[in-house]
């Protein structure tokens, strides 16, 4: 992916920055977003500082005018877009103590905004910037396909993202598949699961070394990818 540009929202912490970073060291220009502007600028200097190519837009995936720039200013960057990684994702509460009996309306209200509409958007608006052999990769967690207790909107708003790859995959003409590394240590899903870098890789391997049939409509495993790259 060496001389290509790839977008990534949610680009300002946990997977989304480390997937910037993993990128940019390969090569790739990484026009990267989050709704903080300082935060995400952090994050690009670092980038830079390690020598990397890397363009830091505001935007709030729940806005789709600031979607709408974002991925202009990523085609103005290499005139089309090579890689999509739609990461932005918000959680209120804490994992598995927000029961769905219990949710507010305003919770549920923007996990959907987010973490669902906010990949719709980004997909769509991009769609006409995107090269003919663009990849399109959605995080995503066993949440959204398995009935943990205290997950509430937040597994409603990640199984309606995974339905919304699967609409994608049949429309479109780029190949689009979602990634579920399991648990992550992160912010939004807190300590004890793996490394952001580690699932950075991940990414990177269903963005460059799946074919197009591999990928499309796809939720791939950690599994599945710990057992292609041994």
């Amino acid at each position: 992916m060496g001389s290509s540009t790839a977008v990534v929202t949610g680009a300002s912490r946990g997977i989304g920055e480390a997937v910037a970073r993993t990128l940019a060291a390969a090569g790739v220009h990484v026009v990267v977003c989050a709704r903080n502007a300082d935060d995400i600028q952090a994050v690009a200097d670092d980038i830079e500082a390690e020598g990397g190519a890397v363009t830091a837009v505001r935007a709030d995936v729940r806005d789709q005018f600031d979607v709408e720039r974002l991925v202009e200013r990523a085609a103005k960057v290499g005139g089309t877009i090579d890689a999509l990684v739609p990461n932005a994702g918000i959680y209120h509460g804490n994992p598995g103590e927000t029961p769905l009996s219990e949710e507010s309306y305003a919770a549920f209200d923007d996990h959907m905004r987010t973490n669902a509409r906010g990949v719709f958007a980004t997909v769509r608006e991009a769609v006409p910037h995107m090269a003919a052999d663009a990849r399109i990769v959605v995080p995503t967690g066993a949440v959204a396909r398995e009935g943990f207790p205290g997950y509430g909107s937040y597994a409603v708003s990640k199984a309606a993202a995974e339905a919304i790859v699967r609409g994608f995959a049949v429309d479109l003409a780029v190949p689009i598949g979602a990634v579920d590394p399991g648990q992550v240590s992160t912010d939004l899903s807190g300590d004890g699961g793996r490394d952001p870098q580690t699932v950075a890789e991940m990414v990177r391997w269903a963005l460059q070394d799946l074919s197009a049939d591999e990928l499309n409509g796809q939720i791939l495993t950690w599994s599945e990818f710990r057992s292609a790259t041994r």
